[in-house]
């Protein structure tokens, strides 16, 4: 089973709904996993109630939305892989740090502890700047993978990454295989 985890880049949860719909197409098992603020916000890009519904919907199975569920995901609930699309700059550097204060971070810790793997689909407008130490962190940690990165819009936002959502599949195979994705930055 895969655990697919949202945080709150929610201009991109359409195209992370669709990769993992092109998952589900290829056999996947997935549970899902909502951050605090997914799982309650509505924004201009959605409700919170239709993306749950959406994601349940299409994965059969309810979401997971809070720190105590989550931290099953280790012990009581083994994982092959564990997926965070999209994992905002503020989750990264809380993984980073070893700070576990929301479901998707406790999900991240629970689960690498077992050293499984864990996918990072990035979307971060100070990936460059603040976040670029966390980035280094994480990519030299064990079981860590990231779905390769673009930017967005190098004039407007210079600091910013967005992963490649297309790729997310191939990262994925390439994770169980306990391989990196390259390039990395494209």
């Amino acid at each position: 089973m895969i655990g697919y985890a949202f945080c709150g880049s929610f201009c991109t949860h359409k195209a992370s709904v669709d990769a993992m719909k092109r998952l589900l197409d290829k056999g996947y098992d997935i549970l899902p996993i909502m951050s605090e603020n997914v799982y309650n916000t509505d924004t201009r890009f959605g409700t919170a109630r239709e993306l749950i519904k959406t994601v349940e919907e299409l994965t059969g199975k309810k979401t997971v939305h809070s720190i105590v569920e989550a931290e099953e995901l280790g012990p009581k609930i083994k994982l092959d892989a564990l997926v965070i699309a999209p994992c905002t700059g503020n989750t990264l550097a809380k993984m980073a740090r070893g700070i576990t204060d929301t479901t998707v971070t406790m999900a991240s810790k629970a689960h690498l502890r077992s050293d499984r793997p864990t996918v990072i689909a990035l979307c971060s407008n100070d990936a460059m700047s603040a976040n670029l130490q966390n980035i280094s962190i994480l990519l030299e940690r064990k079981s860590v993978f990231f779905t390769p990165l673009i930017q967005d819009d190098p004039i407007k936002k210079p600091h910013s990454l967005v992963s490649d959502f297309s790729l997310i599949e191939k990262t994925l195979e390439y994770a169980l295989e306990r391989r990196q994705l390259r390039p990395l930055f494209i």
